[in-house]
């Protein structure tokens, strides 16, 4: 990915990874573009100097509005990170909240397939244009205490593969950016705060550092991530360790929200 001189859509930019990388590409001569729902997370981004647009990801007319309004005010507009996304408990024994599962899919999954179809005209007319979805690394190796998320970033990284083969006799490449467990409010202040969780600014710092230096890079993978993202290389037995270990101890450390 070429680091600087692109205009860039980032949704989810209003808070935590999105916000962050938002300021760290700004700073790197780029001009950057936030969307989200909230009004209060857009209105700080813009206290920020990043210029704000509403949308919501579950919402296929909102998508479609969105990539309308950004491209006619932005028509150097040249890459998109799909970072929006959200992610709740889901007690399946206890019965699952269906709306929890309808939304998680919406925003996480159909999102951001609406975003990339809306966007892939005008890209496909860019001299150069990048398409970065935000999967993670319960992508490889699932949480059990939030089955749907984890479901989606799996879907997600499918997509993306396909995406990118697809796409692969264009000038549009296409990049997966998979966090580990980082410090934001995506799940609340408990994960804001959590000493097992990669400090937010660290991540971000390596992020940067790795697309700077790789820009050959298909999946931007952060040391801490890696032992998740290949957990399986080493055959079942060794991915049913990992996995019993990374639930083993997410389940007793959240034992009581859930």
């Amino acid at each position: 990915m070429k680091i600087s001189n692109n205009t860039i859509l980032i949704t989810g930019g209003g808070s935590g990874i999105g916000l962050a990388l938002a300021e760290a590409l700004a700073q790197a001569d780029n001009q950057v573009i936030v969307a989200g729902r909230s009004p209060n997370k857009l209105e700080n981004a813009a206290g920020k100097g990043l210029k704000t647009f509403t949308v919501d990801m579950a919402d296929e007319k909102s998508i479609y509005t969105l990539a309308q309004n950004v491209t006619r005010e932005f028509p150097s507009l040249n890459v998109v990170i799909h970072n929006a996304g959200i992610m709740k408990n889901e007690n399946l024994i206890k019965g699952n909240h269906p709306g929890i599962a309808r939304e998680t899919v919406d925003t996480n999954l159909l999102g951001p397939m609406h975003l990339t179809d809306a966007l892939l005209p005008h890209f496909l007319k860019q001299p150069h244009a990048t398409i970065m979805t935000v999967t993670s690394g319960l992508a490889y190796a699932p949480l059990n205490l939030t089955p749907t998320y984890s479901a989606t970033k799996a879907a997600i990284h499918s997509y993306t593969e396909s995406l990118r083969y697809q796409l692969r006799n264009t000038k549009i490449e296409v990049l997966e950016l998979v966090p580990p467990y980082v410090q934001t409010h995506l799940m609340g202040d408990r994960q804001a705060n959590d000493p097992n969780a990669m400090p937010l600014q660290d991540f971000i710092t390596e992020v940067m550092q790795i697309l700077k230096t790789q820009p050959g890079a298909k999946e931007i993978l952060v040391e801490r991530v890696k032992a998740q993202r290949f957990s399986a290389s080493s055959g079942q037995e060794a991915y049913e360790k990992f996995f019993a270990q990374l639930n083993d101890r997410m389940t007793e450390a959240r034992k009581n929200e859930f």
